[in-house]
């Protein structure tokens, strides 16, 4: 990095750059022509030349803020003297659309994968045990941990058993968004294809019956499902027995799903972020969008998610949006989250997080035009609802929230069987029963975690490579993981609690 600028300048027409290391105070910038007025911390932003109260700031080419306060060149820009106001986003619908460059399907990669009999392809091959309620949570854990491994040491084509809990399933109204969003996620996990096979535990007098479920969604027990509740079944320890011998039933069928050559057009990617940093917008999130083009060109699905954290953003995605339907549907579900923070108290910019802000995020709108870069540059081919089913191949945007674990729930939910997450402060995430790669924004964090980071992105900070390159990095080892190669959080054991499905509405 010795021979590399101090700051990295975004676009010709920000009025702000960003620190590329530790800059002291009385630095003089040759690059911008400025001296440092304070000392500047790596990740984080300095003005280039005189910004007056109320005068927009600009990163990426793009309003992230406004001065509420006179900055002078050379000086730290960052919550003490920028924030928000509202002005006019040009949603320009349609604008950006442009052919997408497949690959020929006879050109296209393969992974290895587990087909199943509905055509879905899995990733890995578990067996789950799925609560329907808090009440049976307990159960389902223990019925995991109690399973013999010296049993599925006798197969070694199985990933194990996991138990799929929360915190929800009673105290709610029995209709209503929130009913139906917590159905839709139980759905699809039930029918998720990296479960080879899934048992279905409930209390029995819950609201969310196993009953409901399996009617609402047309449902039929058999080889692949077994259902019961503790109430039949005679209590907490009958239950687990129980469990356990429907588990060892169902345990040689599943095993006999075996690994093959499937093109990678079916691979579904959710794309996500956590514990973000100044460099996010820079290194992995772009460098994640790189490869969300190459498997979206090859035929595969990538799935953006986080609402609140596009907020700011979303002009940049109406632009791509096939259709006016699409891009009005995700301004509609912009407009569902004003309202919704509003009626609880909040607002949008409540996020970045504290963690966010040290390292260097100052508003919602710095955030949101970093961790869209996720998305790449394809067309967007469909907006849904936190954990429907995605149906249009391509770059697709799936609503939640911008919590990580209850985010990529809802993506696991919708059909996604690899999980790239990118991280700048360091976010340790693991999430059963699909892999999850972790993408490191800067070196100094890689280093410092490597035993949770599985690919480092500060490679472009460092200059030692460019976005495109550390993007094709990404995509292979997408492929390789796919096709069976562990995960640093899968080799850690971290995946087991992450299960988070969106509560809304009240808890009664």
């Amino acid at each position: 990095m010795a021979n590399l600028p101090l700051t990295i300048r975004l676009d010709p027409s920000d009025n702000v750059v960003v620190a590329r290391v530790d800059i002291g105070p009385a630095t003089e910038l040759m690059s911008e022509g400025v001296v440092t007025r304070a000392r500047i911390p790596a990740g984080h932003k300095l003005a280039t030349r005189p910004i007056e109260r109320g005068e927009p700031i600009r990163k990426y080419g793009q309003i992230i803020g406004f001065a509420t306060q006179p900055i002078a060149p050379g000086e730290h820009v960052h919550v003490h003297n920028c924030g928000l106001q509202d002005f006019v986003r040009d949603y320009a619908i349609g604008s950006e659309v442009k052919p997408t460059d497949y690959v020929p399907e006879g050109e296209r990669p393969n992974f290895l994968g587990y087909v199943r009999e509905n055509g879905k392809v899995g990733t890995r091959n578990y067996l789950g045990v799925i609560s329907t309620v808090n009440c049976s949570a307990t159960v389902c854990k223990l019925v995991a941990e109690r399973f013999p491994k010296e049993l599925l040491a006798h197969y070694p084509n199985l990933d194990g058993v996991v138990a799929i809990t929360h915190a929800t399933g009673c105290g709610m109204a029995d209709r209503g968004e929130g009913f139906a969003t917590l159905q839709r996620t139980l759905w699809g996990f039930v029918g998720h294809p990296n479960f080879a096979a899934v048992l279905l535990i409930g209390l029995g007098c819950e609201v969310n019956q196993i009953a409901f479920l399996l009617d609402a969604y047309g449902l039929q027990p058999g080889p692949r499902l077994r259902t019961m509740t503790m109430q039949e079944s005679g209590g907490t320890a009958k239950t687990i027995a129980r469990a356990i011998a429907m588990l060892t039933e169902m345990l040689p069928d599943a095993a006999r799903a075996q690994r093959q050559p499937v093109c990678v057009s079916e691979l579904t990617l959710a794309l996500q972020c956590g514990g973000s940093d100044g460099y996010s917008g820079i290194s992995a999130n772009p460098a994640l969008g790189h490869c969300a083009d190459i498997l979206v060109r090859n035929g595969g699905t990538v799935i953006l998610s986080e609402t609140p954290e596009i907020y700011g953003a979303e002009h940049l995605l109406t632009r791509r949006a096939v259709s006016r339907e699409i891009a009005e549907k995700l301004i509609a579900r912009i407009r569902w989250w004003e309202q919704y923070t509003a009626s609880n108290g909040g607002e949008m910019n409540n996020n970045p997080s504290p963690g966010n802000k040290a390292g260097g995020l100052t508003t919602i709108l710095e955030k949101s035009l970093g961790a869209a870069a996720k998305g790449g540059t394809t067309n967007l081919t469909g907006v849904y609802l936190y954990a429907e089913p995605i149906r249009n191949r391509g770059f697709v945007f799936m609503d939640s929230p911008g919590y990580d674990p209850c985010s990529v729930t809802g993506q696991v939910a919708s059909g996604a069987n690899v999980i790239a997450f990118t991280t700048g402060r360091g976010s340790c995430f693991g999430f059963k029963p699909v892999p999850s790669i972790k993408i490191a924004t800067n070196t100094p964090m890689y280093r410092r975690m490597s035993d949770d980071m599985d690919i480092n992105c500060g490679t472009i900070i460092d200059g030692e490579e460019t976005i495109e390159e550390a993007g094709r990095r990404i995509f292979d080892l997408v492929v390789r993981v796919a096709s069976g190669e562990k995960t640093k959080s899968e080799l850690l054991g971290v995946g087991d609690h992450e299960f988070v499905p969106w509560q809304i509405g009240a808890v009664m």
